[in-house]
């Protein structure tokens, strides 16, 4: 595969978006695939770091990249104003990565054709919300089957169905590769 691929899952809260990236992570992974996966926070002022901490003491001395190396992993913290912060900015930080799942990034994501969507649902006002505001859709998933809505976009129940919703992303990246 050459071409990376970047599909959002977006849905009401708990709707079923982390659970979906975590099924297709690692479906995707058991297949070969090297997954990336990005979580947009809202919240005001959130910070992954913790306070007091040394990390977090170079940031507030002044420090604007904070990198901090353990055994297994490498935590890069960068601090810059992200509410212009274009998402092209953003999947830079997944260069050779194969497929990059995006949650959240709700306004971002929501009318740009380039970008898939998978929409997480509880209910059928939700389905018809999501093909309003939401283009492309790759699938449904979530609680609520799309299916009952006549919709031509497949619903996939993630948990009940993990190979099947891999499949739809699978099926996506050959065709996108192509």
């Amino acid at each position: 595969m050459n071409k990376q691929v970047v599909i959002a899952v977006v849905g009401g809260k708990s709707s079923g978006k982390t659970t979906t990236i975590e099924v297709l992570v690692r479906e995707l992974s058991k297949k070969g695939y090297k997954v990336a996966a990005m979580k947009h926070i809202s919240e005001l002022n959130f910070t992954i770091d913790a306070a007091e901490k040394d990390t977090w003491r170079f940031a507030q001395a002044g420090a604007k990249t904070i990198i901090s190396v353990a055994s297994d992993e490498i935590a890069t913290i960068e601090k810059v104003n992200t509410e212009n912060l274009p998402l092209e900015a953003i999947l830079e930080k997944c260069k050779g990565k194969d497929v990059i799942f995006l949650e959240g990034f709700r306004k971002i994501v929501s009318k740009n054709k380039n970008i898939p969507k998978i929409v997480t649902v509880e209910s059928a006002s939700d389905v018809s919300e999501a093909l309003r505001q939401f283009h492309p859709i790759l699938a449904f998933a979530g609680t609520y089957s799309a299916k009952e809505s006549n919709v031509k976009i497949p619903y996939v129940d993630a948990l009940k169905n993990p190979e099947e919703i891999a499949l739809v992303v699978e099926n996506f990246i050959k065709k996108k590769s192509v």
